[in-house]
């Protein structure tokens, strides 16, 4: 295989890593919380010192270098569950693991567990900014609320607060699997850095006629890619045909 069959070959992997990436945000274009992602990829030049001319010198391939999350921020999605949060701004709430470490989402529905815990729709339990659970007192599970700072407020007093976390660098993140992120270095926000919404959730931050348009894109470069490895193809064929004539 010559320099020029690697490059459409490098070229092809970069376009299926894109619409692998846009596959998935079409995906989740109705999971709350999540982010979409884009393709990183970082240009490699390799120098050949017997290239016939000044030109052919240099040679371009692209390397695949992960993907990365777009931060900004979903709609907010009325749910109709006043314990229901939407992070307005920065930050992940914080979720026990089932191995107990932490994980961080976007997806903002709290409910009441059988023994008075504040978690998840999947369960899993929602943590303070000490790494702790936050108790409802069992005659309270009524008069839950959460203020706009995170406070857990249970009848007249708080009962705790909602530890929400955030990352310098969005990148540094990785997707778990069942919807939750694991990360270091995060930032503990407090009261006054935090912003929520209650009543309502976080909607995808997809918009799918733009992955639509992308995927279209990526479509058409595929086929590019494909007729110009042909035409080397008939090229070569051509030029082998010529040679063997000689003589």
């Amino acid at each position: 295989m010559d320099v020029s069959s690697f490059v459409l070959l490098s070229h092809e992997q970069a376009l299926r890593r894109q619409l692998d990436i846009t596959a998935n945000n079409m995906a989740n274009t109705s999971t709350v919380g999540y982010k979409r992602e884009q393709a990183l990829f970082h240009e490699f030049v390799e120098t050949v010192k017997d290239a016939p001319v000044e030109d052919a010198r240099k040679t371009s391939f692209v390397l695949d270098y992960g993907a990365v999350h777009d931060a900004s921020q979903g709609a907010f999605q009325s749910t109709g569950n006043a314990l229901d949060v939407m992070i307005d701004g920065p930050g992940y709430l914080n979720v026990e693991t089932p191995e107990g470490g932490v994980a961080y989402t976007r997806a903002g529905f709290v409910k009441i567990s059988s023994t008075g815990e504040l978690e998840t729709s999947g369960g899993q339990r929602l943590l303070d900014p000490n790494g702790q659970p936050i108790v409802i007192p069992a005659e309270l599970k009524n008069q839950v609320s959460i203020t706009e700072d995170g406070t857990v407020m249970a009848g007249d007093g708080p009962v705790g607060r909602l530890a929400v976390t955030d990352f310098a660098d969005e990148n540094m993140l990785e997707p778990r699997g069942d919807g939750m992120l694991t990360g270091a270095n995060g930032r503990m926000l407090g009261a006054a850095q935090t912003k929520l919404k209650t009543g309502g959730v976080e909607a995808s931050n997809v918009e799918p006629i733009t992955e639509t348009t992308h995927m279209v894109e990526i479509l058409r470069s595929y086929q590019t890619s494909q007729r110009l490895s042909a035409d080397l193809n008939d090229m070569r064929k051509r030029a082998i045909d010529r040679l063997s004539r000689v003589g």
